[in-house]
């Protein structure tokens, strides 16, 4: 054996100990019925692990790292008051995590881009089907799993809290949709199959946010898919598929409702608002009342104080951020979701090398948006993974529009 050889034996592929740690890492990005989460966990080896082989800066990422730091200082601004009360202190630390990660999947996913987004994208469907499928035993008490994964009559599955979880595996529904809609599933069959445990959990979590935020989404991407084919014949079978996948939903809704308990509870869960909705006291009523109260405080009311407010968080992520984060925090939560959205429709509608793995992220962070709307998203471990790869692929396109210009 020669020495060349006996050398490139002992070489040390040092992309697949990245993606094996982000594999182990991405796992856990579903689990959040304990705290802190093996995702937590997980980052404190995947990120470092990273971060040793060196990265490169694109310029669109300043932007993004700028609206981000300086959110957190405003953040910081209006904790000062609070620091002696531990759960406001505590929100902060856990927005700053959450920061670093969002900050991080831009990066990674910034460089190999194909490569690293798709490993995200599967990892990210097999969490996924792990949430949906425990939510689907606990929502049906298979085994004595209602205790653990199902709240108030509602799969929950490996989150706490129903509504988090039907969001989280929108991603993995588009995903598994887009890649049959387009032909390129390893096995029709496997992906079909997971595409309905996948929707029939998120389903079963009987979240009209969810449910939303999945109509939304799947509408997004359809348009971007037909819009963006020039085959006629493609075109043509996107049509077909994406009525074979509305098919499939329809038979899940349908088996799943041949239950009278669980069709009662569908007619009343759907209902247009809840009772916790309504009234002065309610959620509207209460993000209303706070409004004004905003205006005369310029570091609003401090991280996670609204609740001692109003008895009850904002359930909106907009009047939130004014009230956890004051003027400058509201606003810079704002301008990121802007920007996010520009460049997220541009990525929709841009004939690049990352189109189809847009068509998945972007359409679900858009939804996300939306679903800030009437929810506290900015806290959920997914939103700042979506909204970092967003900014990653971005920093891809730039980068490959760079090298043709270069080329040409």
């Amino acid at each position: 054996m020669t020495e060349a050889v006996a050398a490139r034996r002992h070489v040390v592929d040092y992309e697949k100990i990245i993606s094996a740690t982000m594999v182990f890492f991405i796992s856990f990005i579903n689990i959040g019925m304990i705290e802190p989460s093996p995702y937590d966990l997980a980052s404190l080896i995947a990120m470092p692990i990273w971060f040793i082989g060196g990265f490169k800066l694109h310029r669109s990422f300043i932007l993004f790292a700028a609206i981000l730091l300086i959110y957190l200082i405003s953040g910081f601004s209006a904790l000062t008051p609070y620091l002696n009360d531990p759960n406001s202190t505590i929100y902060f630390y856990q927005t700053a995590y959450l920061v670093v990660t969002g900050l991080f999947f831009a990066l990674y996913s910034g460089e190999k881009t194909q490569q690293r987004v798709e490993l995200l994208l599967t990892t990210f469907c097999f969490s996924s089907l792990i949430a949906a499928g425990t939510g689907a035993l606990g929502y049906f008490d298979i085994a004595g799993l209602g205790a653990y994964f199902s709240y108030a009559g509602r799969a929950s599955g490996t989150l706490k809290d129903p509504n988090v979880m039907g969001s989280a595996v929108i991603l993995a529904i588009l995903y598994l949709g887009l890649n049959l809609m387009l032909g390129r599933a390893r096995s029709s069959m496997l992906t079909a199959s997971g595409l309905m445990i996948v929707f029939g959990g998120m389903f079963l979590t009987f979240s009209r946010g969810s449910y939303a935020a999945g109509v939304m989404s799947f509408a997004v991407m359809l348009i971007s898919v037909f819009v963006m084919s020039d085959d006629p014949r493609m075109k043509r079978r996107i049509l077909l598929s994406a009525a074979g996948a509305l098919m499939i939903v329809a038979a899940v809704v349908a088996a799943i409702l041949s239950l009278p308990e669980t069709r009662e509870f569908f007619a009343q869960r759907t209902a247009a608002t809840q009772d916790y909705d309504e009234g002065p006291t309610g959620r509207f009523g209460n993000q209303l009342r706070s409004i004004p109260m905003l205006l005369d405080r310029f570091w609003g009311f401090g991280p996670l104080r609204f609740r001692l407010v109003f008895d009850l968080d904002p359930h909106n992520s907009y009047v939130g951020s004014f009230a956890n984060y004051g003027w400058i925090g509201g606003a810079l939560f704002i301008l990121l979701v802007a920007v996010t959205t520009f460049i997220g429709l541009r990525l929709l509608f841009s004939k690049t090398p990352y189109l189809r793995q847009a068509q998945a992220i972007v359409p679900t962070t858009l939804s996300l948006f939306m679903q800030g709307f009437q929810i506290d998203v900015d806290h959920w471990r997914h939103a700042f993974f979506l909204i970092g790869v967003v900014w990653g692929l971005e920093a891809a396109r730039q980068r490959w529009i760079e090298r043709n210009q270069v080329f040409h």
